[in-house]
């Protein structure tokens, strides 16, 4: 059976980090549903990258559209960007950085 919202990891992160590039009164509406079958490699338990996607689960899970969307919408961005650089550190890129540009 083929997925609906996505099915994988990278792939499911770059399908709900397209959702915060909207604007925040519509980033949440249909986020969460690329968290159903987010699947995180074994590889990855018991590190900063779990730990960093449960929290973006809460977020996006927790959050109610309309209530405090442009600041939870700054937060997922802020754990999406962490996320990136845990993921890359823990594949061997000791000095990933997101960068600070405007």
């Amino acid at each position: 059976m083929t997925s609906k919202f996505g099915h994988g990891f990278i792939t499911n992160l770059i399908l709900l980090s397209k959702h915060f590039g909207l604007p925040p009164s519509q980033a949440f509406y249909g986020a969460a549903d690329h968290l159903d079958e987010l699947v995180m490699p074994s590889q990855f338990a018991g590190t900063e990258v779990e730990r960093l996607l449960e929290q973006l689960r809460k977020r996006v899970i927790w959050h109610q559209p309309g209530t405090m969307d442009k600041e939870d919408a700054k937060e997922v961005i802020r754990t999406l960007h962490l996320l990136a650089v845990a993921l890359d550190q823990e594949l061997g890129i000791k000095d990933a950085d997101i960068g600070h540009y405007e």
